[in-house]
């Protein structure tokens, strides 16, 4: 790893490592390149701090979607700015993705500016009312419940990291603010909206698209990154070598119908583009254009009321595999969840024994009521 030549830390030494790699170098160097303690890196930024420039030779998007992230923040001025930098970069070191450091961005610079409009201009001033007055503003707005939710995990992290620092009181999180969710059943397509949407799905690319999602219960997000490379087309499956939430890789199968439809895709793709996945335009495809195809064939077979959306052929794919029997744990490997409490969910929506019992234990109380001698009125 080659030293910059600047007086801080350069984020340039150690763009591209491995996360292990980062958290051995974060435990051992400080922001001016000088053992330390571990964890201990919670300095001032300099005033003339500027965003990272990352590496040239990192031919990726996210590269350029970072840059534009600390280019934005570098535009605003709010309370804490320099901290708020210190934070976000410590994130992206950790690995974090573009959307996340992105709701972090967005998050937490709305929360330090309102605390900003209230009068209040040093951290030290900063109070639990303050996380409270802003949550309300935010209910007020209309914001659904898991959005609330979102939001307070940024706000927290980032108070969290202030905290360390020392810079604001405990008091700020003693009792954290808690959003109860509503537990919503998931949105799973009917079996004969199922049959109608593939009817009438005739491009190749879309069809193997829509088959391999509802198939394989993979997130649009991990479909989108699929590379050719990760397709075992002989042994029917499919490599996640990084899920899109948890980052957990693992290895989801191909049904017969979606085996095919993917190897008739592939037979025709590009085999120039590595990824398996593009637009017509030949570049990666993008979650909007994914979404605007699926809209179009839910209006054709008339099934737009319906309000399904990508994720619900995920969804389907774990209601139809539990209905056919399979154990929770295996299931809970397939769609790739960090708890069995995610994949319980589902168990809500297909508990066949549970419709069981109650259809038998019905059948009981109808035919004791149909078996009552009738009453003679007095």
């Amino acid at each position: 790893m080659t030293q910059s030549n600047s007086h801080f830390f350069n984020p340039n030494d150690y763009y591209g490592l491995h996360p292990s790699t980062l958290k051995d170098h974060y435990q051992n160097l400080d922001h001016q390149g000088r053992p330390i303690a571990p964890f201990s890196l919670l300095v001032p930024v300099p005033d003339d701090f500027k965003s990272p420039i990352l590496d040239d030779s990192v031919s990726s998007g996210r590269r350029q979607s970072v840059q534009r992230i600390f280019q934005r923040v570098e535009r605003k001025q709010f309370l804490a700015k320099k901290h708020f930098i210190e934070f976000l970069y410590q994130k992206y070191h950790r690995n974090c993705k573009f959307k996340t450091l992105s709701n972090y961005c967005a998050t937490v610079i709305a929360f330090l500016c309102f605390v900003e409009q209230s009068g209040k201009r040093q951290l030290d001033q900063l109070c639990k009312q303050d996380l409270e007055a802003f949550i309300e503003c935010e209910q007020d707005r209309g914001l659904k419940p898991a959005t609330l939710r979102l939001r307070l995990v940024c706000i927290h992290s980032f108070l969290q990291y202030l905290l360390d620092a020392e810079k604001i009181s405990p008091k700020v999180l003693q009792r954290k603010i808690r959003i109860k969710l509503p537990r919503a059943l998931p949105r799973a397509m009917d079996p004969i909206d199922v049959k109608s949407l593939l009817a009438i799905v005739h491009d190749v690319r879309d069809r193997a698209i829509i088959l391999v999602m509802l198939r394989t219960g993979l997130r649009i997000g991990e479909l989108l990154e699929l590379k050719v490379s990760d397709v075992q087309l002989a042994e029917r499956k499919l490599l996640i070598y990084e899920g899109e939430k948890n980052h957990i890789g693992r290895v989801v199968c191909l049904s017969a119908d979606a085996h095919e439809a993917l190897q008739q895709w592939l037979f025709i793709s590009d085999p120039n583009i590595k990824i398996v996945f593009y637009s017509r335009r030949r570049r990666p495809m993008a979650y909007t254009t994914a979404r605007a195809m699926f809209i179009q064939y839910l209006e054709k077979a008339n099934l737009a009321h319906k309000r399904y959306t990508l994720h619900s052929l995920r969804h389907t794919f774990a209601t139809e595999l539990l209905n056919a029997g399979m154990r929770l744990e295996c299931l809970q490997q397939l769609l790739g969840h960090s708890s069995l409490e995610m994949t319980l969910r589902y168990a809500r929506l297909s508990d066949k024994t549970r419709e069981n019992e109650y259809f038998k234990a019905m059948a009981i109380i109808e035919g004791e009521k149909n078996n009552e001698p009738e009453r003679l009125d007095n």
